[in-house]
This record gives structure tokens, C-alpha cells and sequence, in this order.
């Protein structure tokens, strides 16, 4: 599976903005889904997971309200809406697949595939 990451950008807070994560292969249904963010200086953390059938989802305290994770397995794509963007929320963003499921998503820092990052900035 590889993964590519779009629709990152500049944004004023309290702004709004989708990220897609597009899969390649036939096995996306098969994976977990995860976007994590890594701001400058520091390591990358956790923002929220999707079970395989996107019926079950987590998120990070820190987004939670304001982002909502979303898969379209036809489509093989993982959506991240991202609402009341606040300055704290820039980061580069990275979609990760783990065929362990949501709980190794959350837990573990080691996931079958990473994509490459779409960089959000959000102006105060």
C-alpha cells in the first residue's frame, strides 16, 4: 500500500480545512487508519484513528470536537476534516495504515505504512 497526503495549506484560526489521504493497491479495506502530526521541534503525536470499516473512531483530546476522521473504502481514501483550526494545530500531518487496528494506531509508533506529510499552517 502506499499512501499520499494532500490538501495542506495556509489557514487563519478558526478556519477549516480537508485532508485526503489517497491508498494505492486493493487492500486499503484491510488496514486501520490513522493521522498523526509532528510540529517543528517536536515528536510526532497522535491525532485519530478509523477502524477498517470507519465505524469506529478516536482522537486525540487535543482535536477533539474539531476534527473528524472519515474513510471511503470504494474510494481507498481517508479523510481528516479539520474545523476551528487554532495555531496549536500547525504541523505537518501524516496518514499511516496498520493492519493491527485502532489500538496499534493509537499505541505503537511502528505502522506498516506511512504517507509523506502535507504540511497545515494555521495564522493567528
Amino acid at each position: 500500500v502506499q499512501l499520499q497526503a494532500s490538501g495542506g495549506g495556509l489557514v487563519q484560526a478558526g478556519g477549516s480545512l480537508r485532508l485526503s489521504c489517497a491508498a494505492s493497491g486493493r487492500t486499503f479495506s484491510s488496514y486501520a487508519m490513522g493521522w498523526f502530526r509532528q510540529a517543528p521541534g517536536k515528536e510526532r503525536e497522535f491525532v485519530a484513528a478509523a477502524s477498517v470499516s470507519g465505524a469506529t473512531t478516536y482522537y486525540a483530546d487535543s482535536v477533539k470536537g474539531r476534527f473528524t476522521i472519515s474513510r471511503d473504502n470504494a474510494k481507498n481514501t481517508l479523510y481528516l476534516q479539520m474545523n476551528n483550526l487554532k495555531p496549536e494545530d500547525t504541523a505537518v500531518y501524516y496518514c499511516a495504515a496498520d493492519r493491527r487496528g485502532t489500538m496499534a494506531i493509537m499505541k505503537s509508533p511502528i505502522h506498516d505504512y506511512w504517507g509523506q506529510g502535507t504540511q497545515v499552517t494555521v495564522s493567528s
